[in-house]
């Protein structure tokens, strides 16, 4: 985070860090819903497209005020030089992928059922190595590195257990053998969690999910460096994968009010915790603000807080499991996280229907797992619907 003494400035640093300054003086920046921009004469519009001078060409590219004042913000968030703006996190994962990874890529840990589809079945049709490492395997990383120039990939809270990696243990293994570390960051938020911070080379989001925080946006964001931005910016240009102005005004509006969300999604995910914990029908609640988590020492360590995300895994079948989702009241049953409102959704049902069952069951993801998006409503209606709907079984 971004300090000065014992001063947190990060709010501060969302709400005034921008470049724009509006001709009749909004304190935002304007949307500029526009494909394309006039120059004067031809030297003009090469001084721009060779890079003397700085201006905006066609916003497929990316030059769009609009989406250029968003980026500036992401980068700030993580602390990075740079940042891209996607259509979705999906899209953010794909470039990253595509532009640092085609060497070989090294997936460590659980990831986002949508990312595991990426690399099965689309980066190893392109002929890009793929590997995957479960969090138990993590002393075989060298020895899958096996040539410089790889890509090390993990998220961390991961989806759905919300197990921790050490990001800069993974980042010195990687680093050891002229690999990049990319982490997906969308669990943690940059509030919780700055992963640049702690030795990895790039970081992806789902800004649907916690930067947009409204459930009305879908979007995604890489921060890193100038260099390893560079090279991505070219996939997203010809891979057409750019938000729009529009969405961009949107994700910004919604980066202002970021840290006091976070802060409440935090308080509000470890009191309902620390009530299932006790509930005599949940075998486990997975969340690293909780002592008894696995991973809390070391989350303690590399976050700041510990997120609106947990999973608990009831003592169910599948059916029974998907009983108490049907249930809950105030919970939505929905897909997505991050939002005001807080979601249920049972893994094995959506983000990881895709993999087989054994395949969930190596990863520790059981049928009886239902992962909550905790909201910003009151947390004790939430622990009321959450008993009520278990109560019933």
């Amino acid at each position: 985070m971004t300090q000065t003494g014992n001063r947190d400035n990060t709010a501060t640093g969302i709400i005034h860090n921008r470049r724009h300054r509006d001709a009749f003086g909004s304190p935002y920046s304007p949307v500029y819903n526009t494909t394309t921009y006039r120059f004067r004469d031809t030297r003009a519009l090469l001084d721009v497209i060779e890079g003397r001078e700085e201006g905006y060409l066609y916003t497929r590219w990316g030059t769009n005020p609009t989406i250029r004042e968003l980026e500036q913000g992401l980068a700030a968030l993580e602390n990075a030089e740079d940042a891209l703006a996607f259509a979705s996190g999906m899209a953010a994962i794909s470039a990253t992928l595509l532009a640092h990874g085609r060497k070989g890529i090294v997936c460590v840990g659980d990831v986002y059922g949508g990312t595991q589809e990426l690399l099965i079945n689309h980066c190893r049709l392109l002929g890009i190595p793929v590997s995957f490492l479960l969090q138990q395997e993590l002393g075989q990383l060298e020895e899958a590195l096996t040539q410089p120039g790889m890509l090390v990939f993990c998220e961390t809270p991961a989806n759905p257990t919300l197990a921790i990696l050490d990001i800069p243990d993974l980042a010195r293994r990687a680093h050891g053998k002229a690999a990049l570390l990319a982490v997906d960051n969308t669990f943690a938020s940059p509030i919780n969690q700055r992963p640049l911070a702690l030795g990895a080379d790039l970081v992806v989001h789902s800004a649907t999910k916690y930067l947009g925080g409204h459930s009305d946006l879908t979007a995604g964001a890489l921060m890193a460096s100038h260099a390893l931005v560079a090279t991505v910016n070219a996939w997203r240009k010809n891979l057409g994968q750019l938000l729009s102005p529009e969405t961009a005004a949107l994700l910004s509006r919604s980066l202002r009010t970021l840290p006091v969300r976070i802060r409440q999604h935090n308080d509000n995910a470890l009191a309902v915790a620390r009530a299932m914990e006790h509930h005599p029908r949940v075998k486990r609640v997975l969340y690293p603000g909780l002592e008894a988590f696995p991973g809390h020492h070391l989350a303690s360590q590399q976050m700041t807080g510990f997120g609106g995300m947990l999973t608990l895994e009831l003592d169910a079948d599948r059916e029974q499991t998907a009983a108490v989702a049907d249930r809950l009241q105030v919970f939505l049953l929905a897909t997505s996280l991050g939002g005001v409102e807080s979601l249920v959704s049972q893994p094995c049902a959506t983000s990881h229907y895709a993999l087989s069952r054994d395949d969930r069951e190596r990863r520790g993801i059981s049928d009886g797992m239902l992962r909550l998006s905790v909201g910003l409503e009151n947390p004790d209606d939430l622990i009321h619907d959450l008993t009520q709907a278990m109560d019933s079984m």
